[in-house]
């Protein structure tokens, strides 16, 4: 597809926001073109806080329209909507809600390659997506990922609530789920999205396995990743302070930044 210049943001809460003033402020040779949101007053109102340059804030359709890219940086449950419309238009598509890709990556991926589209995931808030589709290209035995969270970056996931796990009175760290990262993903949609990314990178949702666990001792969003393989062991470890949204960390929007930077840039390094 054509060179990346304008790039479109779908959801404007915390991680858009910081997405939005990185692309205005220091990737030279991006626009940000328009910014879309379920609420389109609120977001006008938080642009013209957060930017010296407002962009339009339009509908859904105006925005792709618009854009060479979308970032998409919505709740969960507005990804089919944002995803089928950028890959309809032939436009590349930055997913962040990367849980919902789980189950559906083969429909989306056809309906990119039929309209000339193409997905990027982001590293997000997790490291090592790189040795773990290397190790891929070999044979991989395991992949074991265990994420802390304090209880707050936990509150209001579904499989909390239909399991009736109360974390309001959690005086010390206890596992909460443990499971597929499918299942993970189902459970927890605005939590481990990071999980989808390092089962896309390696051995799939099924075998992929995610322990969840409330530390009401961290202030910190914590992920593990143990994989071993062919090649050998390798673990990976990652501290990320939590954004103006708890159950993100700050690592999350600087990974779109990098990714954007680096779909514009003349040198790429990473795999």
């Amino acid at each position: 597809m054509s060179r990346i210049q304008r790039v479109g943001l779908a959801g404007f809460g915390a991680v858009g926001q910081q997405v939005a003033v990185a692309i205005e402020r220091d990737l030279p040779g991006i626009t940000l073109a328009a910014i879309t949101s379920g609420d389109l007053e609120k977001a006008r109102r938080r642009a013209a806080e957060r930017l010296q340059a407002v962009p339009p804030v339009v509908p859904l359709p105006e925005a792709v329209a618009a854009s060479d890219l979308i970032v998409e940086a919505a709740p969960a449950s507005a990804f089919h909507e944002i995803a089928t419309m950028t890959l309809q238009a032939g436009k590349a598509l930055l997913a962040l809600s990367v849980g919902a890709l789980l189950g559906h990556e083969e429909a989306y991926t056809a309906l990119a390659r039929r309209a000339g589209g193409v997905i990027y995931v982001p590293s997000g808030a997790i490291g090592g997506l790189d040795a773990i589709a290397g190790a891929a290209a070999g044979r991989i035995e395991s992949v074991v990922m265990t994420t802390r969270k304090p209880p707050r970056a936990l509150v209001g996931a579904p499989y909390l609530e239909t399991h009736r796990i109360d974390l309001s009175h959690l005086r010390e760290p206890l596992v909460v789920f443990e499971g597929s990262a499918r299942e993970a993903c189902e459970g927890f949609p605005a939590n481990v999205n990071v999980s989808a990314a390092v089962s896309l990178a390696g051995v799939g949702s099924e075998r992929t396995r995610i322990r969840i666990v409330a530390d009401p001792t961290s202030e910190r969003n914590t992920h593990e990743v143990e994989v071993t393989g062919d090649f050998g062991r390798f673990v990976v470890h990652i501290e990320n302070r939590p954004s103006e949204n708890p159950r993100t960390g700050v690592l999350t929007a600087l990974s779109i930044v990098a990714l954007l930077r680096k779909l514009t840039s003349p040198l790429r390094v990473g795999t």
